[in-house]
């Protein structure tokens, strides 16, 4: 019997090395199954298909995509008729600060709520840039839109990558390329047929044209001078600090110049009440939200294509809904600003190539070269 027990255990052997062998196969036919099997620092790695990928997870994807480029495309572009909603029975100092205080509330809660903490510089360019942008650029916007339609507000408001190219140029920040200078002179032939054609319609105003120009300059003088300020680099943060002070100031020029004496407030009609809401929830909550998202997921550039987008919304808008007119000037006017804005954007991308080869071409200065266009942009 012992002379057995060898040979039994070498059949366990076989038998067992014989399992194991099958469970290799199976498993290997499950793994080309799941994938395809790479290397990967010498190790076997299985790579999923793209076939294998959940189709559901790849519709759920991009119905977010197309949900959050809508967000930004006709939600953005239908404040404009918001506003002139609610400045028909609020007034526009009122109706803009109670706007951005609430958003700015919103936005600096949830900022706090992931750990940011403000700091005394934080409040000091968030004043400066809340200044520009929601004293001057959104309460002239406000004010404009009593006496001017939606969709030319959103039309000259359109013109701030104009502005902010002449400014960056006069402050030695930014070349002006051949293709930069066409687009603005573009800009200013759409900008002279829509003033020229609205002030001879009825309600319409040189003041209120003038004011909402004001309001793209400073909201222009905002950009250009903010990455020269120590704003937060949390990006609700930075989003939440200006807004915050911006309302305030909004809020204290209501005051002083009489608009909360004068807002009867039993008087508001729902129109303006939902604008209002409208502004706060989807204009300024909703928006920037989607805006956030897809720029962690899109290249800034696809992202940034809602600045072409948005006037024509406006004007679409204003035409269906608050009959406002929709005339062949009109149109041809639109077209020549969007196409300015098409040309600077070309315009800024090919200077843009242009200092990055010069940079190549200067190693010893490119560090020095290149912070300074970071800041540029």
């Amino acid at each position: 019997m012992f002379f057995h027990q060898p040979a039994q255990i070498l059949a366990r052997i076989r038998s067992r090395r014989d399992q194991k062998a099958k469970e290799k196969r199976i498993s290997a036919s499950e793994i080309s199954n799941a994938g395809k099997m790479i290397n990967i620092g010498g190790r076997p790695v299985v790579v999923p298909t793209r076939s294998q990928i959940p189709a559901a997870a790849h519709r759920a994807e991009t119905i977010k995509l197309a949900l959050a480029f809508a967000a930004i495309y006709v939600i953005w572009g239908s404040t404009y008729l918001a506003i002139r909603y609610a400045v028909e029975t609020i007034p526009p100092l009122v109706t803009a600060g109670v706007r951005h205080s609430v958003a700015g509330g919103i936005l600096l809660a949830w900022a706090w709520a992931r750990g940011f903490r403000p700091k005394r510089e934080h409040w000091a360019a968030g004043l400066v840039v809340g200044a520009l942008f929601f004293l001057i650029g959104h309460g002239s916007l406000h004010w404009a839109e009593q006496y001017v339609g939606s969709g030319l507000a959103a039309l000259l408001i359109a013109t701030e990558p104009m502005f902010i190219l002449l400014l960056a140029w006069a402050m030695n920040q930014q070349r002006i390329s051949r293709i930069s200078a066409l687009g603005l002179g573009l800009g200013v032939v759409g900008v002279a047929l829509l003033t020229r054609a609205e002030l001879t319609t009825k309600g319409s105003s040189l003041l209120g044209l003038l004011a909402v120009l004001i309001g793209s300059l400073a909201w222009s003088a905002g950009v250009v001078i903010s990455p020269k300020l120590k704003l937060p680099t949390d990006a609700l943060g930075r989003t939440a600090l200006p807004t915050i002070c911006g309302a305030a100031m909004l809020l204290i020029a209501a005051g002083l110049t009489g608009e909360f004496r004068a807002t009867h407030w039993a008087s508001i009609s729902l129109k303006s009440e939902l604008g209002l809401a409208y502004l706060i929830v989807f204009g300024s909550v909703v928006a920037f939200t989607a805006y956030m998202w897809l720029l962690q997921r899109c290249p800034p550039a696809l992202v940034a294509t809602h600045t072409y987008a948005n006037p024509v919304v406006a004007v679409l808008l204003g035409w269906l809904l608050a009959s406002e007119p929709l005339t062949v000037r009109v149109v041809v006017a639109s077209a020549a600003i969007l196409g300015a804005i098409v040309l600077i954007r070309r315009g800024e991308r090919a200077a843009t190539a242009k200092l990055a080869l010069e940079t190549l071409h200067t190693p010893e200065t490119s560090g020095s070269e290149t912070r300074g266009s970071e800041e540029c942009a």
